[in-house]
């Protein structure tokens, strides 16, 4: 254990170790209300909607909307307890902080490197899809994929080491583009739908869907196989946790901020999709562009399509921004208990945690390195693979409430009034959905869904590697 955690007995649980994590030292509570609650609902909106959803109506049809219910409905439930967890104590190494509480130094260090590789990973796929959507512009179609996906990243690092002030801003300016954007699609799709505009010579309606194989024009497995993806989606949501100790009223704000995130999912995600094949075929979206961008392209309107393009292009943006942020904190975490490199700790005098921001852009490189040699493939590979790091960080963030709920109630530990209930049916439940997203990923995930799930035999290799040689070095 390191130094410095110090057993302070004050909840009186006999052996137990009150925390007070040393990663938490030095931060500027310099996030407003305001960045919060943009922040959670940036969190909600990212390249898996924008970028993904084209390629994942192609497979599953108009199903993909009742797939991203159901993820919703865990990703909800999955956000709930960690603001259950958050108003227990805040912390800026998040749910990592309370594996540590919960599960020991040993549980700490496995929930935080797998969210490091969560977001290494998400960072390859977002600097992929800046790249592709770059390419729109025919004016860029001669650059290479791996040159704008390095350009991408390189902006994104030099913004995110100014402050953590600036952070919020820019997440700020970024999640209400984003809001706009969809809240314009909605309005426009809603209008075509009640005047029967017709779009590229079709008229949309419900008949879109009925019309091109009804909900399930590839069987009910289909749904089912996008899963994984769909999960991805929502890979964002926990860090409105992490926002948690850089806020000055953390119990106030954070509960106002989760409780949104209902009707997001359902708006957002769910009717979007909706809309979507209502105004065309299924069949008419495609990997490599965002859907949203077909509509409006085929309208027309070119110019409209290449205002949408710029918006989802800046998601892409929002979201890489957002993963140095959160795994800057993350890695502080770590390092602060000896379960990091060192220098993963180093903080600027600006507040901000340098060391492991650059940790993370070193490791989204690799992502250029797979514009380099797979640029057709990349997008695919490296969502698959964060899909893991997600999978692992919510199991880890219901265990830790389930430990949690149960302290309480053996009168070790007193719950906030903000707080999950069903404990601990609704957590069981949960971790079976998502360890059956990983299975079904293996399954029917392909050559790159079955080399995806035989990577978690080399990835706890390389955790248990890790750990021993930073025992040893301690």
């Amino acid at each position: 254990m390191s130094k410095d955690l110090t057993k302070t007995g004050t909840k009186g649980v006999p052996g137990e170790i009150d925390l007070d994590d040393a990663g938490d030292a030095g931060y500027a509570k310099s996030l407003a209300p305001r960045h919060i609650s943009m922040i959670a609902i940036g969190g909600a909106i990212g390249t898996g909607l924008f970028l993904g959803a084209g390629g994942r109506l192609a497979i599953a049809g108009p199903s993909l909307a009742i797939s991203y219910a159901i993820a919703g409905v865990f990703a909800f439930l999955v956000v709930r307890a960690l603001g259950e967890l958050v108003l227990h104590r805040p912390s800026s190494g998040s749910f990592v902080s309370y594996a540590r509480e919960f599960l020991g130094e040993k549980g700490a260090y496995v929930a935080g490197w797998m969210y490091v590789l969560n977001w290494a990973t998400t960072g390859m796929a977002d600097i992929t899809a800046v790249a592709l959507y770059v390419h729109y512009w025919g004016a860029f179609t001669s650059v290479p994929q791996w040159l704008l996906a390095l350009i991408a990243l390189a902006v994104v690092v030099s913004v995110n080491l100014i402050s953590v002030r600036l952070f919020g801003e820019m997440e700020f300016w970024f999640a209400i583009i984003k809001v706009a954007a969809i809240v314009v699609f909605l309005i426009v799709g809603i209008v075509l739908l009640a005047t029967q505009h017709k779009i590229a010579g079709q008229t949309p309606g419900l008949h879109m869907i009925s019309d091109n194989g009804g909900w399930f024009p590839h069987g009910v497995a289909q749904m089912v196989i996008v899963l994984q993806g769909v999960v991805f989606a929502y890979a964002a949501i926990e860090m409105v946790g992490i926002t948690a100790g850089e806020t000055a009223e953390p119990a106030k704000v954070v509960p106002k901020a989760i409780n949104s995130i209902t009707w997001r999912i359902a708006l957002f995600y769910v009717g979007s999709v909706v809309l979507l094949v209502m105004l065309l075929p299924w069949s008419a979206y495609h990997a490599g562009e965002s859907p949203f961008v077909t509509v409006f392209s085929k309208m027309g309107v070119p110019a409209i399509g290449g205002i949408m393009n710029a918006v989802v292009l800046t998601a892409a943006m929002s979201s890489l921004n957002s993963g140095l942020y959160s795994t800057g904190r993350i890695l502080r975490s770590l390092a602060a208990a000896g379960s990091a490199p060192k220098f993963t700790g180093k903080m600027s005098a600006r507040a901000v945690p340098y060391g492991g921001i650059f940790f993370t852009a070193g490791f989204a490189l690799i992502g250029v390195a797979l514009n380099a040699w797979l640029p057709g493939e990349a997008f695919d590979i490296v969502v698959n693979i964060a899909s893991l790091g997600v999978i692992s960080t919510w199991i880890m963030i219901m265990v830790c409430h389930a430990l949690f709920v149960r302290r309480a109630r053996a009168g070790h530990a007193e719950r906030p009034s903000y707080r999950l209930g069903g404990s601990p049916w609704v957590e069981i439940v949960t971790i079976a959905f998502l360890v059956f997203v990983v299975v079904e990923m293996g399954v029917q995930g392909g050559d790159v869904g079955r080399w995806t799930v035989a990577l978690i035999i080399p990835i706890a290799g390389a955790l248990t590697a890790g750990w021993y040689a930073i025992r040893r070095r301690d």
